[in-house]
C-alpha cells in the first residue's frame, strides 16, 4: 500500500552526504568478523515522536547498554530517499549495517532477489522471531529466488503492524440511538439511518489508497485465506467475475447509489478525509490504523472509537516494515543484536503505549484503554490469520489503476463490470511477466 509519510523526514541528512560515508566497522562482512566491529550504522525514516521512533530510540539506548565499546551511528533517512536509492546504496560500500526497509515484492523482494540482503533464516529460528510473527506477518518477511514473498527465506523481521479497521464518531452513535455493528447487514442499517437524518456516513477520499480499501474490505467479505493467496500470491488465476471482486465492485456501486459515500469524494485526498472526520462531519471512516495515534492527539470535541469491519475474517493489512540487514554490513552480528532488542516486551510495550502496534507485546503492559483495543483488534487479526495485505500489491502500477477505477465507481463513469475488466488487465499482464 502507497501512503504518504510526509513529515518523517523531518532533519534527514542529503543523500548525497550519506553516499559520502562509508559505514564504519571491522571485518569483511562475514558474522564472526561482524561480531568484533565497533561501529553499528543505521538507518530508519521514522520521526522521533512517533510510536516507532520512540521504541527504536530506546532499542538503541538499550543496545548501547548492552555493548559497551560499541558506537551507534543513527542516520535519519526520508522514506523517499531509501525508496529510491536502495539498490544503488546497498550495492557499494556506503550500505548501512542495518536499516528500515518497505515490504512487499517490488521493494524487499527485489532487493533480495538481487543478491543486496542477508538471509536472516538462521537467526529467525536461533532468536525465536519466528515463534513471534504469526503466518500472515511471516509472510512479508519471507521472499522466493524470484523475489516473491510468502515463501523462501527471510530477509527481514517486522516488530510492528497496520490494518485497517473503522474509525466511529460515539457521540454520532448515540445521538440516533445507533449500536456498533457486528456483521456487514448492520452496518448497512446503520449507515441508512444516518442517511434518514440527512448525514453522509462514510468520509472517503477516492483520490487516493482509502477508496480502494473499501472497495476490499468488500471483496474479503466474501473471501477466504485461498483467494488472499492466489490473489496476492499467485498461487492460482483470479476470476475477476467470480463472487468476490464482483460482489466488491457491485456492492461499493450500490453504496454511493444508497448516499453512503459521496460523489465528491472522488477528488478526495486522504489527508482531507481524515480531517473531515478529526472535525465531525462524518460519522465514520473506513482506513488504517496509521491515522490513530494521530486523532488520539487531534480530536478534541466528541469522544470516538474503532471496531473491525464488521462480519470479516480478513482484513487489509500486513506487517509494519521490515529491519533488513544489507549483504555488505560489516557489523552483522550486532545488527542481529539489534533487531533482538525490538523484539523485547519492553520495546513492544513502549510501542503499543505510544499509538503503535506491536507484533508481539504483552496486551497487559499496554496502558491506556484506545491503545489496548487498538492492539487487541490486531492481535485477533493476525492470530486468527487474517491480514490480507493491501489490494494495490500484486502488480507494479496497480495503485494507480485502483485508484482510478474506483474513482469510476464513485463518480459513476464506470460500470461495476467496467472497472473489474479494467483492473483485470493490467493484474493478467503481469501475471504472464512473470511466466505464471
Amino acid at each position: 500500500m502507497i501512503r504518504s509519510r510526509a513529515g518523517l523526514s523531518a532533519g534527514a541528512l542529503l543523500l548525497a552526504t550519506s553516499l559520502a560515508l562509508t559505514a564504519c566497522g571491522g571485518g569483511g562482512g562475514s558474522e564472526d568478523e561482524g561480531a568484533d566491529a565497533k561501529t553499528l550504522t543505521l538507518w530508519h525514516y521514522e520521526g522521533p515522536t512517533s510510536a516507532m521512533g520512540i521504541a527504536w530510540n530506546k532499542a538503541i539506548e538499550e543496545f548501547k547498554a548492552s555493548h559497551p565499546g560499541v558506537t551507534v551511528k543513527f542516520e535519519e533517512k526520508g522514506f523517499e530517499q531509501i525508496q529510491q536509492n536502495a539498490q544503488m546504496i546497498l550495492n557499494s560500500d556506503s550500505a548501512p549495517d542495518i536499516m528500515e526497509y518497505n515490504k512487499g515484492n517490488a521493494t524487499a523482494g527485489l532487493l533480495s532477489k538481487q543478491g543486496l540482503l542477508t538471509d536472516l533464516s538462521e537467526q529467525a529460528s536461533k532468536r525465536g522471531w519466528d515463534k513471534a510473527l504469526t503466518g500472515s506477518l511471516q509472510t512479508t518477511a519471507k521472499y522466493d529466488e524470484q523475489g516473491i514473498m510468502g515463501s523462501g527465506k527471510t530477509y527481514g523481521i517486522p516488530n510492528y503492524g497496520e490494518y485497517v479497521e473503522v474509525f466511529y464518531n460515539k457521540d454520532q452513535f448515540k445521538k440516533y440511538n445507533l449500536q456498533v455493528p457486528t456483521t456487514l447487514d448492520e452496518f448497512t442499517k446503520v449507515m441508512d439511518a444516518f442517511v434518514a437524518k440527512g448525514v453522509t456516513p462514510l468520509s472517503v477520499g477516492g483520490a487516493e489508497y482509502p477508496a480502494q480499501q473499501i472497495f476490499y474490505e468488500l471483496a474479503l467479505s466474501k473471501a477466504d485465506r485461498a483467494f488472499v493467496d492466489d490473489y496476492q500470491l499467485y498461487k492460482n488465476k483470479v476470476d475477476f467475475n467470480g463472487p468476490q471482486l464482483k460482489y466488491g465492485a457491485e456492492t461499493f456501486a450500490d453504496w454511493v447509489k444508497k448516499g453512503y459515500i459521496a460523489k465528491n469524494s472522488a477528488g478526495i485526498k486522504a489527508e482531507d478525509m481524515g480531517v473531515a472526520f478529526t472535525q465531525g462531519k462524518f460519522p465514520i471512516m473506513i482506513s488504517g490504523s496509521w491515522w490513530y495515534g494521530r486523532f488520539v492527539n487531534e480530536i478534541k470535541n466528541f469522544d470516538w472509537g474503532t471496531f473491525l469491519f464488521p462480519g470479516n475474517k480478513l482484513h487489509p493489512g500486513s506487517s509494519g516494515n521490515l529491519w533488513v540487514v544489507p549483504e555488505k554490513s560489516k557489523a552483522k552480528a550486532l545488527a542481529y543484536d539489534f533487531i533482538d532488542i525490538t523484539m523485547k516486551p519492553e520495546i513492544q510495550a513502549l510501542l503499543g503505549n505510544n499509538g503503535g502496534v506491536p507484533v508481539a507485546a504483552d496486551p497487559s503492559a499496554i496502558t491506556d484503554p484506545k491503545n489496548k483495543e487498538l492492539i487487541e483488534n490486531f492481535n485477533k487479526i493476525s492470530t486468527e490469520d487474517g491480514l490480507a495485505f493491501y489490494p494495490d500489491w500484486p502488480a507494479p502500477g496497480y495503485y494507480d489503476v485502483l485508484v482510478g477505477g474506483v474513482q469510476g465507481l464513485i463518480n459513476g463513469s464506470k460500470t461495476p463490470q467496467q472497472m473489474l475488466d479494467e483492473i483485470a488487465k493490467p493484474y493478467n499482464e503481469n501475471l504472464a511477466d512473470l511466466g505464471k
